[in-house]
């Protein structure tokens, strides 16, 4: 999706995307990644996610990207922390303690602009991006995070449905994607109450992706 489109939304608050409460799935299948507490963990596309709060009050130290700073600077509010905020070349930081959140276009955020990462959680990136952005994204998320384990959370509906996002990656696609750089296991697959936006049946998959 062009930028354009994400701000709009932010900025007329259509962010139905947005749970109002820590993510099940997450709380269900985070273990799996059987992470020590102190390791960093990026959130892409990471909006103002409560799913942060979570994490850090787990213990760990988190890494958010996302391209709208009005969603950056109400997480930093929400959580009751003053950030700083420095320019790192084409993106904005935002930081305090274990929290930095880079704002901007992800594919401007490198290997060395990240430091290194534990592990990966996508809830809310992958499905919001079209079919065509996607494996580009995917091959920038493995290079950058040297392929850290990812918790990965899609959808499967029929696409012809529901225009998204969020947009139906189906098991085909989540292989496609990552088998050259992971080993891409379906943890489980759920039936999203009451259908996607009301409208269309739809299963919520979690998967874990190891580095092969």
């Amino acid at each position: 999706m062009h930028a354009d489109f994400w701000h709009r939304r932010w900025a007329n608050n259509e962010i139905g995307f947005h749970l109002a409460d820590v993510n099940p799935l997450l709380l269900e299948y985070w273990p799996q990644l059987k992470l020590a507490a102190g390791s960093r963990v990026l959130v892409p596309l990471c909006g103002k996610t409560l799913d942060i709060h979570w994490l850090l009050a787990a213990g760990f130290q988190v890494i958010g990207a996302e391209l709208n700073e009005s969603a950056v600077q109400q997480l930093f509010a929400e959580l009751n922390l003053v950030a700083n905020v420095d320019e790192i070349g084409a993106l904005r930081r935002y930081h305090v303690g274990k929290l930095q959140v880079f704002v901007g276009d992800i594919f401007a955020l490198d290997a060395a602009t990240l430091g290194p990462v534990d592990a990966i959680y996508d809830r809310a990136a992958l499905v919001a991006l079209p079919a065509e952005m996607r494996s580009d994204y995917a091959a920038h998320l493995a290079a950058i995070s040297q392929c850290a384990p990812q918790l990965l959370i899609s959808f499967d509906y029929a696409q012809e449905q529901l225009a998204g996002p969020p947009f139906s990656v189906p098991a085909s696609a989540v292989h496609a994607l990552y088998d050259g750089h992971y080993h891409s296991q379906r943890l489980a697959s759920v039936a999203v109450e009451g259908g996607l936006k009301g409208q269309c049946a739809a299963d919520e998959q979690v998967w874990l992706l190891s580095k092969r």
